[in-house]
């Protein structure tokens, strides 16, 4: 569903005179930030998002998501609002979307509907999950580190870059099912951020 908003959106700008019909749009600040302050607005950007999912899964909206995750039938039977915590997560990943989308379109300057809405984006999303680990915080980050790595990379090889990352990714899903976090958290255990609360504590 959301691939297919994506598309209707990219369709709605290619034809909105503002951005030259889809021609694209240079977008110039009057006094442009240098390459040192977009690095921390990005930074800053990564940190926020990152305490924001940590913040929600260790809440209580975060323990119905969970749930939710993995049964809608009984998770909505135990009183979470289905639609209302999806609606939540759509709007929540929206606005850090939106907002680093800012940032990187301030750094390249030219900005064009094909190139924003590409399907390039998804596919660099699943992959990075994918590889990182499903239902992991750490996992994204890892991921987003393999994923940079190997696109500085495999970028030589042009378009037939996008298949060489899909056959990495289906090589690590063979090996490691849950992602490289996820299986590491399951061998060993250890999770840095963890999403659960610990309830061990006796009541006084």
């Amino acid at each position: 569903g959301t691939w297919i908003f994506a598309e209707i959106l990219m369709l709605w700008f290619s034809n909105w005179e503002y951005v030259k019909y889809g021609t694209g749009l240079f977008v110039k600040p009057p006094n442009p930030p240098s390459l040192t302050m977009i690095y921390y607005a990005a930074l800053t950007m990564g940190v926020a998002a990152l305490a924001t999912v940590y913040l929600i899964l260790r809440s209580k909206i975060g323990l119905g998501l969970m749930a939710m995750r993995d049964n809608e039938a009984v998770s909505s039977s135990m009183g979470v609002e289905i639609f209302r915590s999806k609606l939540f997560c759509f709007l929540v990943a929206a606005f850090i979307t939106g907002t680093t989308a800012g940032v990187l379109y301030v750094f390249q300057i030219f900005i064009q509907p094909y190139k924003a809405f590409a399907i390039d984006w998804t596919v660099s999303l699943v992959f990075i999950v994918i590889i990182g680990g499903i239902g992991t915080i750490e996992g994204p980050i890892v991921g987003s580190l393999i994923f940079v790595l190997l696109s500085q990379y495999l970028s030589e090889y042009g378009h037939i870059s996008l298949l060489l990352l899909g056959i990495i990714a289906i090589i690590i899903i063979l090996v490691a099912p849950k992602g490289i976090m996820g299986t590491l958290q399951e061998k060993t255990g250890f999770e840095l951020l963890s999403p659960r609360r610990l309830f061990s504590e006796e009541p006084g």
